[in-house]
């Protein structure tokens, strides 16, 4: 008796607080990534997906680097939205329109950054979570979550090497209402 109280005890103390957490074992894979956002995505292996606050809550978002043909076809039904913050900041902001715009490497070709708010103790991995939201022409050769000095302000932004002949780097950042693309320059190598 005395042994399977302390089994139990033992039991309730390692799962509970991994439960409380948000803990659960799903991992991103291209699974995930179906379910989550529809059959036309695909996970880019080589990068695949990285977690953070990407909006501040204090609750953990997932960035996932994916391609897919046309996320439009999908949105309605998976309950995501369509961002072009890259397009954005020069002036095209309508995902409609810069979705047509051809990107000339077919390396690039497809490219999307997907991004998960998570909402309640499962994070990201909730069936319902805070937002969803797949970002378009974003040129990246690799992407990382790090934190971002913006004034006064320090807060998690995806940063993207952007793999041109110049090196260029930029960032994605929330705002609080908008994702808001960012350019950092190129390489001084």
């Amino acid at each position: 008796m005395w042994t399977r109280n302390l089994l139990l005890a033992f039991v309730v103390a390692a799962v509970l607080p991994a439960l409380a957490q948000g803990q659960t074992s799903q991992k991103i894979d291209n699974d995930f990534v179906q379910r989550t956002f529809g059959k036309d995505f695909n996970i880019v292996q080589e990068i695949g997906g990285m977690v953070g606050d990407m909006d501040g809550d204090g609750i953990e978002d997932v960035v996932i680097a994916a391609r897919c043909k046309n996320p439009l076809l999908d949105e309605a039904e998976h309950n995501y939205s369509v961002i072009d913050p890259y397009y954005t900041f020069f002036g095209y902001g309508d995902p409609k329109v810069t979705m047509s715009f051809v990107e000339d490497s077919p390396m690039k070709r497809g490219l999307v950054v997907l991004i998960i708010h998570g909402d309640g103790p499962q994070a990201w991995r909730s069936e319902t979570p805070k937002a969803k939201y797949v970002v378009i022409n974003l040129p990246y050769r690799t992407i990382s979550v790090r934190k971002m000095k913006l004034k006064k302000k320090t807060l998690q932004a995806i940063y993207a090497e952007e793999g041109n002949e110049l090196s260029e780097s930029s960032a994605l950042f929330f705002d609080g209402k908008n994702y808001k693309y960012v350019p950092m320059g190129s390489s001084m190598e």
